[in-house]
């Protein structure tokens, strides 16, 4: 069951519902293969967060929005490497993408038949990762700076697969916002990846350059948005239902995407469906259920790979447990615990204080 309590608390301040256009589902025909987003707000792929486990806490409070794995390297998947991410979506409830990246179109398109027949629900090519290793060899938001590459790409991934292929890039690959030229070099790239077949772009409001840092320029994205005929998804610094209406208020973008505002808070994205679908939004968990999902979390992640869990569950741990009397003390002692079963004892003991407190 979700770690929620009962949404009358959050009820009364609710935002309004948002116009019937987005209550509606996005339909992306595909090849033969159409598939629809019955939820406009989706989950960002992040590369070492967005496993099979972090996509299971999400579905509780999300159940129909887009979830996606982390970046698969095509080459890697190519030589047998990888595979994990793409075999696991068998086991998995609800829409997934697989993302992939890579500079070689012909290994891609393989990569992205493979990933349909293990059950892909679309495939997004990534075309924004800023990391540099990856936009050195051409991947991610290496693309950017190489249109036809990308555009060569796109067409042969949506000629391998029926079913929809999209695209996440970013403004361009220099500059922050406010540039005046980033939404002309923004339109030009995206109008030439609808061209050769992508079915829908989400666009990060930064620039390579930027990385994560300064302020996304949703305005960029809207001048985006009204030069496409597919469905633009918004991404930067929607980390609220409040920032997520105001975005798409700027944007006129058809859906939202949450990134790295959902680390250590896999509700969120449940929070920004319930507010712009009108629902009462489900209360934020409190301290004890937030150590109580650290501890599942921790869990689960030794159970499927044993003591390197606990490396991987350390900073889920330091996400989730934030924002109340002694977290910082539990984030410390948890950074430092040598064992899984230390480390669980540290939650256990620190959830039945919370308890006896009140």
């Amino acid at each position: 069951m979700p770690l929620i309590s009962t949404p009358e608390a959050l009820s009364a301040t609710a935002p309004d519902p948002t116009p019937a256009s987005l209550s509606d589902p996005l339909l992306l025909p595909g090849r033969g293969t159409p598939r629809q987003l019955r939820c406009r707000v989706l989950q960002s792929p992040l590369a070492g967060v967005s496993d099979r486990i972090f996509r299971g806490l999400v579905r509780r409070w999300a159940p129909d929005a887009l979830l996606f794995t982390e970046m698969v390297n095509a080459t890697s998947l190519e030589l047998g490497f990888g595979t994990q991410k793409v075999e696991e979506l068998a086991s998995e409830s609800g829409p997934i993408g697989v993302q992939l990246f890579d500079h070689r179109p012909a290994a891609m398109a393989d990569a992205a038949r493979r990933a349909e027949a293990a059950g892909a629900f679309l495939i997004d090519i990534n075309m924004g990762c800023p990391v540099r290793k990856i936009a050195r060899k051409g991947g991610g938001s290496g693309l950017i700076r190489e249109p036809e590459l990308a555009a060569r790409i796109v067409a042969a991934v949506a000629e391998a697969v029926a079913i929809p292929v999209t695209v996440k890039t970013r403004l361009g690959w220099c500059g922050a916002a406010g540039d005046p030229s980033l939404p002309e070099v923004a339109v030009a790239f995206a109008t030439s990846l609808q061209n050769a077949g992508a079915q829908a772009l989400t666009l990060h409001g930064r620039t390579r350059e930027q990385g994560f840092k300064g302020q996304a320029d949703w305005e960029a994205i809207a001048a985006v948005k009204r030069q496409l005929r597919i469905p633009v998804i918004a991404n930067g610094d929607v980390t609220s239902p409040e920032q997520a209406r105001r975005c798409l208020e700027r944007t006129g973008a058809d859906g939202v995407m949450v990134g790295r505002g959902s680390m250590g808070a896999p509700w969120l994205v449940g929070q920004i469906d319930a507010a712009l679908s009108g629902r009462p939004v489900p209360p934020t968990p409190g301290a004890r259920e937030r150590v109580q999902l650290a501890a599942e979390q921790l869990q689960a992640l030794v159970a499927a790979k044993g003591d390197h869990g606990l490396l991987i569950a350390r900073k889920h741990m330091g996400w989730t447990c934030q924002g109340f009397p002694g977290a910082p003390q539990l984030r410390h002692a948890l950074m430092r615990a040598p064992t899984p079963a230390e480390a669980l004892a540290l939650l256990q003991r620190t959830e039945a204080e919370l308890t006896a407190a009140g």
